[in-house]
């Protein structure tokens, strides 16, 4: 445990909140800002590529990386972010299991609200697919917004008929836009990112107006995950979405699906990223690596960089 270390990241991002609403400009230049702190781990290599019609960040291990692809989602409400802002998290991911990932730049609100991002992450899988990837050799992984998103993705790829991914990873995931979860109200000020009037004001802009009582939404309450893969489903007590991972993890094995709810105490929203600079997070990333060796399964053992 690394009490010290917990404290300095809490005051680190504990940063004054601005009294009015932010406008999409300023709460993406702060998004920046902010992930352009975190440490993105040596040993890797990035090139730009393309998955259905959206561009991507395919990342790589050096040398030749095993057979496996991460398919990752970054965070940022749906709202703000890239795979440039997720990188720390995506490159550990990748340094520690040797299997290659796309980072997906999926269409982001107010521009493109919901259920643009889903599209967007049900295109790239098809276009995995398409180029002989297995779906055994798959898994989803995402943060926040995109944690939220290898959820609603798989859905949507199960409804259009296509095979599921091996597994799911998703680091504090937000996976219920009507916002009842306890943790909402108990974890309030606790929370030194978020706060329910700052998440609904980006909320507001992904739904633009939708009911957000629906499946592709809030599937932590709503979803039916039946037929899912396995899941691995890592937050932080200090959290006010940690309901959104712990009524998921319920709602999974009441559906048969195996799943791993995994909570670190005293750590924040997506504390993963501070890889590098907390003990608990390169922990998370090293069981999180784990659980996509163990279920990503390929028939080759390397495969080249061609993308």
């Amino acid at each position: 445990m690394s009490r010290q270390q917990r404290a300095e990241i809490d005051a680190m991002v504990r940063r004054p909140q601005p009294k009015a609403p932010q406008s999409v400009e300023e709460i993406r230049a702060g998004f920046r800002a902010m992930m352009g702190e975190m440490i993105v781990p040596a040993g890797i290599r990035t090139r730009t590529a393309t998955l259905g019609d959206r561009p991507a960040v395919l990342v790589e291990p050096l040398g030749t990386p095993k057979a496996g692809t991460i398919l990752y989602f970054h965070g940022g409400s749906y709202v703000v972010g890239s795979p440039e802002t997720a990188m720390s998290l995506t490159g550990n991911l990748v340094t520690k299991t040797g299997f290659r990932a796309f980072s997906l730049d999926y269409r982001l609100a107010p521009e493109f609200p919901f259920p643009a991002a889903i599209e967007d992450g049900v295109s790239a899988y098809r276009a995995l697919l398409d180029s002989g990837e297995d779906p055994s050799a798959i898994a989803f992984a995402g943060d926040s917004a995109g944690g939220g998103l290898t959820v609603t993705t798989c859905l949507a790829a199960r409804d259009a008929g296509l095979p599921m991914p091996a597994a799911i990873v998703a680091f504090s995931p937000g996976l219920d836009m009507t916002r009842t979860g306890e943790s909402m109200d108990t974890k309030a000020g606790i929370d030194p990112f978020f706060t329910r009037e700052g998440l609904e004001h980006t909320g507001a802009m992904y739904l633009a107006g939708q009911e957000p009582h629906q499946p592709m939404l809030s599937p932590a309450t709503l979803a039916d995950l039946t037929g899912f893969p396995p899941m691995l489903l890592q937050a932080g007590t200090n959290e006010i979405l940690l309901d959104d991972s712990t009524r998921m993890a319920t709602r999974a094995w009441e559906a048969g699906v195996d799943v791993i709810l995994d909570i670190t105490a005293g750590v924040p929203h997506v504390f993963q990223a501070f890889a590098g600079a907390l003990d608990e997070a390169d922990e998370a990333l090293d069981r999180a690596a784990l659980f996509l060796s163990q279920h990503i399964r390929t028939k080759g053992t390397a495969r080249t960089s061609a993308g």
